[in-house]
């Protein structure tokens, strides 16, 4: 599943999608530059994306993305069905 914010302003994008994560349940991780946001369904304290080892990006229900998180777009992937 793909959710895309294409709000304009800085950071808008990226704070809609943070509000999205917060309204539907989902923990988000710390934004590292470019690199992708792990989201996991829940409660929970993600580290930055570098931070992360291989298992630990395996066992996120899916990444928040983004060329540039200050203009947008940023794509949210949610890939464990059951995370829906």
């Amino acid at each position: 599943m793909e959710i895309i914010f294409n709000q304009t302003g800085e950071f808008e994008a990226y704070h809609e999608a943070c509000k999205w994560c917060e309204n539907n349940g989902f923990s988000h991780g710390s934004m590292a530059r470019a690199m992708p946001i792990g989201l996991m369904k829940g409660n929970w304290d993600i580290a930055k994306w570098h931070n992360l080892s291989n298992s630990e990006r395996k066992e996120l229900d899916g990444t928040m993305t983004s060329q540039s998180f200050r203009t947008g777009p940023v794509f949210i992937n949610i890939t464990k069905v059951e995370a829906v």
